[in-house]
């Protein structure tokens, strides 16, 4: 018996019936999030490998707090914390695990948890678990924010979850939220995934692009299955928050430890952009520069998001991109209020290949 029947048929007849399909690798790929290039760099890659290969133990083997915490992630945390100016990093499996992490532990009864409306969705599953009274807040909108934390009677913490770039339509976060939160005294954490490795003078994100100080209140989390070529994601905060989230956070406590490899290849990667960002930075304005020769469309991330009447248009695109040697990202709702093509614009391919990209979709859109 089919259990689920109906409501399979009813997602294909809306054109959102989601299927797995094996990657195409003859696909120049603009539809990944490997906004460097990174996940083919050879070198970076045999690296990793002679660091783990030179361990006694090549396997996490448990969870951080048992013995799965080892020399390798110690060495990463201490790098990844230290180059974007904070005091302690935490390694976790996932950008999906850290947003549980974050959202559903730090926030305790009696606070207030004020959520971006287009916050990641990992995010939102985690607010829905929190004991804390919770509110979203219209998109990006400094004003809103400002007022509902001037509303709040209570006694308890104001915690603020935005992201450093929002991960479909590719827009940058309003400075002026940093500036409420520093106002307030209210936690800001801020989703890096999408920014970290792509903005920024040292390629560190939207604290380094804004020229942000780091503060005691702010909690940043990055990934590292995007720009940064691996798989994995990283808590950067204050020793206090770190050493509660280690207390707290149940991804943290309960999941096995990061693999080894994976923190390795990280590491290898991140050195490398911070050894190489003036180049690497110079590469990604000049394809944001060709996306606005071409298109006319002025992007400051490495996400170029463009609107789509229908979910079916989306994938009769996407699949006609396809046809012609690309690979694009089609987003249908519900992951989004309106169907849209997304395209990474970064260093995955070559200059040469994205004009030919944006010279189709301007001339079938």
């Amino acid at each position: 018996m089919n259990y689920y029947e109906n409501e399979m048929r009813a997602l294909e007849r809306a054109g959102r019936l989601r299927e797995r399909r094996v990657r195409d690798t003859k696909l120049l790929d603009f539809a990944s999030n490997d906004y460097l290039g990174l996940g083919r760099r050879r070198d970076s890659f045999e690296k990793a490998y002679r660091r783990v290969e030179s361990l006694a133990f090549r396997s996490s083997g448990a969870s951080m707090l048992v013995n799965g915490y080892h020399p390798l992630h110690e060495e990463f945390e201490a790098t990844v914390a230290s180059l974007n100016g904070f005091e302690s990093a935490l390694t976790l499996g996932s950008g999906f695990l850290a947003n549980i992490s974050l959202l559903e532990a730090l926030p305790r009864r009696g606070d207030l948890l004020l959520v971006d409306e287009e916050y990641h969705a990992s995010g939102v599953l985690a607010a829905k678990k929190s004991s804390a009274r919770v509110e979203f807040f219209r998109h990006n909108d400094p004003g809103e924010l400002e007022d509902k934390i001037a509303s709040y009677s209570g006694r308890g913490r104001v915690i603020v979850a935005v992201e450093g770039v929002y991960s479909m339509s590719g827009e940058l976060l309003h400075p002026a939220i940093f500036d409420i939160a520093q106002e307030t005294g209210s936690i800001l954490v801020v989703d890096e995934a999408h920014s970290c490795g792509v903005l920024g003078e040292k390629l560190l994100g939207v604290f380094d692009l804004y020229g942000i100080e780091v503060k005691a209140n702010h909690v940043k989390m990055g990934t590292l299955g995007k720009a940064y070529g691996s798989y994995g994601a990283y808590i950067l905060a204050s020793s206090h928050i770190s050493d509660y989230l280690l207390n707290r956070a149940k991804p943290l406590i309960y999941s096995t430890a990061l693999s080894l490899f994976d923190t390795a290849l990280a590491l290898e990667n991140i050195l490398y952009i911070s050894e190489n960002s003036s180049r690497l930075g110079a590469d990604l304005n000049m394809r944001r520069e060709l996306v606005k020769e071409v298109l006319g469309m002025d992007i400051r991330s490495s996400i170029l998001s463009i609107d789509v009447s229908s979910d079916k248009r989306v994938m009769e695109l996407a699949s006609f991109l396809a046809s012609e040697g690309f690979a694009v990202g089609a987003i249908r709702r519900p992951t989004v209020k309106s169907p849209l093509l997304r395209l990474n614009v970064g260093r995955a391919e070559s200059p040469n290949s994205l004009r030919r990209v944006l010279n189709i979709l301007k001339e079938t859109l």
